[in-house]
């Protein structure tokens, strides 16, 4: 994944990477990364296009922005340090995580070289695939992040949203709000994940966060029961750390399920051999 514009953790200064040399404010990259690449499974790079973000007349749009407001702002009153430590943790590789996840079920579950390939080469497939569609997404709806947004409330025509010219989140990125690239990540990974150890392998399993905004004294591996649990947990992850609102969190959860369920119907099927 591109790199993403972060808080450092040890001030209270959101830096933004990609800046406007007349205006010094802000600026989303122009380049949609891997979004108009070929996909290795799908037919096509927007092959499951997202319903999109809220319109900015509803009630839902008003919503989802005042709860990223109150819990995301750098500085929150509102989010919990717990919270605080959860939204820098999940500022991990979501690649990472899930390969090295895979790698220690395979293991303690017994699967032979060729199962093991088989579940590496899904997930992987499937991540890939869903990074294409998500970033394909993103620059078709190009929605606007919560740092564009709250400084820009009284542009979006809705009485219930107010302007903040000072917020700024926890962690930033430079590239459409609209889906969540961790959630579709983390979605299209655990998707095969399940198929291969149920939602709740026994034993559960770890996670060891890469993230650079963790402090010197923050535990760096979490462990999890369910991955349902942590998909979901996810979701909140990302609206604490000022990120996403949640359409975009949801609607990226449920891209990234329906390209694994798709790659897992269309490629690497298992050989059933008759004696």
């Amino acid at each position: 994944m591109p790199a993403e514009v972060v808080k450092d953790s040890t001030s209270h200064t959101t830096y933004f990477e990609l800046v406007d040399a007349t205006t010094g404010q802000p600026i989303l990259d122009p380049t949609p990364w891997v979004g108009a690449v070929d996909p290795f499974s799908l037919k096509y790079p927007s092959q499951f296009r997202t319903p999109g973000p809220n319109k900015l007349s509803s009630h839902r749009w008003a919503r989802e922005f005042n709860e990223v407001k109150k819990l995301g702002e750098v500085d929150s009153t509102k989010r919990s340090t717990t919270e605080t430590y959860i939204a820098r943790w999940w500022q991990s590789t979501p690649v990472k995580s899930w390969n090295e996840v895979g790698r220690d079920l395979a293991k303690r579950k017994g699967l032979d070289a060729l199962d093991t390939a088989r579940l590496f080469a899904l997930q992987n497939l499937s991540g890939a695939d869903a990074s294409i569609n998500c970033w394909n997404d993103k620059y078709y709806w190009d929605f606007w992040r919560p740092w564009n947004a709250i400084q820009r409330a009284a542009e979006d025509g809705n009485p219930a949203t107010k302007p903040d010219a000072g917020w700024l989140p926890l962690i930033a990125a430079p590239y459409p709000d609209h889906p969540s690239g961790h959630l579709c990540l983390d979605a299209s990974n655990t998707r095969i994940l399940r198929k291969f150890f149920g939602d709740s392998p026994r034993g559960g399993y770890s996670i060891t966060s890469i993230s650079t905004l963790l402090q010197p004294a923050d535990a760096r591996t979490r462990h999890f029961d369910s991955f349902s649990e942590v998909v979901d947990a996810v979701d909140e992850a990302r609206i604490w750390a000022g990120l996403h609102y949640r359409t975009a969190d949801l609607q990226g959860k449920a891209l990234g399920r329906s390209v694994a369920k798709y790659v897992t119907a269309h490629d690497l099927q298992p050989i059933h051999h008759h004696h």
